[in-house]
């Protein structure tokens, strides 16, 4: 296979350790620590809760999807290179490059959030000039060696982690008595109210779906262990089990997360409910250091949200650089982009991908907040056609394996509560990013700037893929048809 070849292709230096590090830096940052108290303040905290639940079970199933199918058939870029072998060649055409912008977006989010966090040091210093060094820090980390990226984000990651754990940890301590409870003025908190209709649950089944977006964005980035398959030492081992130990990590820390802050904090607390993003006052884990009486709580938290963030970005370059990689070599991207260096790194494709991230330069001219929820808009939507075509892959290459008399015995790893599972994150993909902005239509005239802002990733999706396959006429695979023979040999 060309990614394992000495002479230029990628190499596999990815390890178990950074494969299930490199997929929590991805998904635990700005949508944990900042997006989680508009979420509660939306939905209620067991509405909120709720909406962690349900979307971290359609992460589980989705993760063992992809777990199953790059475990049989590593490939970097993975999911591009199945929805082109097991739907069609216009199918994955498309998916690799919603992927590839939505992970060049969420790059722009997180620089554009590390300008934002750096002003609460420094107010007087323009967002951009942190979101240029920050830029210039992941490119750095990246352009040197996958193995450095690895042992980077590895780090980066442990210190988010640590926080999260000690968040928890100081939140349960006041929850039983043992660290001084806040006392709040006219605002209910706490377990009585918790579950309570009308507090518990905000907004009812609208506010659910509108949230689910959001708590969708926070987790999305598990899924780039599937793009660094093909650099993963020993995949048919290594895959399953950080499929498996980064769902149970990353459900651990959001959902008891939300149950901390929803326990500890009351839904209409005049501090949740702010959207100002240059305050870090916004964020409940800030909110709860310091009502245990802990002074240099917001600094503290501020440092860690900056780490989340570039560790974030640091995940989602890498993410990009190796689907254009993929694409390149598949001949659905410029050749020139799947050149390597003598390092094993995908330069041109890393050029590219910083050209775009360098969106959050705009900040400087329309203002930082503004810019950050348009991208971060955009960047929810193209994660959830992702995640979709994630489903539908998996669905297909399980069908075509008993339709071509494959034994299932064959599979390294074999995903439980098929056909179950794609089948719920399909639909549950499908509901959450069609009910977004119905809200735009039900008006006395439809809000079409919001409903462009919400929902112009699908039609940019569907353009791709059909424009690809009237040009090359390229048919929907037969199961009886579906290629399996990149599946490694010594699995």
């Amino acid at each position: 296979m060309q990614d394992n070849q000495a002479n230029g292709g990628l190499r596999r230096a990815l390890r178990a350790r950074h494969l299930s590090m490199i997929a929590i830096g991805g998904s635990i940052g700005t949508g944990l620590f900042l997006a989680s108290g508009a979420t509660i303040a939306s939905a209620g905290p067991a509405g909120a809760l709720l909406a962690y639940a349900v979307c971290g079970l359609m992460v589980y199933f989705l993760m063992t999807s992809l777990g199953e199918m790059a475990a049989y058939m590593p490939q970097t870029g993975s999911f591009q290179v199945y929805g082109s072998r097991f739907v069609d060649e216009g199918f994955g055409f498309a998916l690799g490059w919603n992927y590839w912008f939505n992970w060049a977006v969420v790059i722009a989010v997180e620089l554009v959030a590390a300008g934002l966090i750096m002003h609460y040091w420094f107010p007087a210093t323009p967002g951009w000039v942190w979101s240029a060094l920050s830029l210039a820090l992941i490119v750095a980390l990246n352009i040197v060696s996958v193995k450095g990226f690895g042992e980077a984000e590895y780090w980066f990651s442990l210190l988010k982690v640590l926080t999260i754990i000690a968040f928890i940890v100081i939140g349960l301590l006041m929850i039983v008595g043992i660290m001084t409870r806040p006392v709040y003025h006219g605002l209910a908190a706490g377990l009585p109210v918790f579950f309570a209709s009308g507090n518990g649950f905000v907004g009812g089944f609208a506010a659910f779906i509108s949230v689910s977006m959001v708590v969708g964005f926070a987790y999305q980035g598990t899924e780039v262990i599937g793009v660094a398959a093909g650099e993963a030492d020993d995949p048919a081992q290594t895959l399953p089990r950080a499929a498996r130990q980064i769902f149970w990590r990353i459900l651990m820390f959001y959902m008891l997360s939300i149950l901390v802050v929803g326990l500890l904090l009351p839904y209409n607390d005049p501090l949740l409910l702010k959207n100002e993003m240059s305050d870090v006052g916004a964020s409940p884990f800030t909110l709860v250091f310091q009502r245990a009486g802990m002074a240099a709580a917001a600094s503290v938290v501020n440092a860690t949200i900056l780490s989340a963030v570039l560790s974030a970005g640091n995940s989602g370059i890498y993410a990009c650089t190796r689907m254009l990689y993929s694409m390149a070599q598949n001949g659905m991207a410029p050749r020139a982009l799947g050149k390597v260096s003598r390092n094993g790194v995908p330069r041109n494709a890393l050029y590219l991908t910083t050209a775009v991230a360098a969106l959050c330069f705009l900040t400087s001219l329309w203002g930082d907040s503004k810019v950050y929820m348009w991208l971060l808009n955009c960047a929810g939507m193209t994660g959830f056609i992702a995640w979709l075509g994630i489903a539908i892959c998996h669905y297909r290459f399980r069908r075509a394996l008993v339709a071509q008399g494959k034994d299932l015995s064959v599979l390294p790893y074999r995903a439980r509560w098929f056909p179950f599972g794609p089948l719920f994150a399909f639909v549950l993909c499908l509901v959450i990013m069609l009910g977004q902005n119905v809200g735009a239509f039900s008006g006395a005239h439809i809000d079409w700037n919001g409903v462009l802002a919400t929902y112009i990733g699908i039609p940019l999706f569907l353009l791709f893929w059909l424009g690809y396959k009237w040009k090359h006429r390229r048919p929907l695979i037969a199961l009886g048809d579906i290629d399996f023979s990149a599946a490694r040999a010594d699995r």
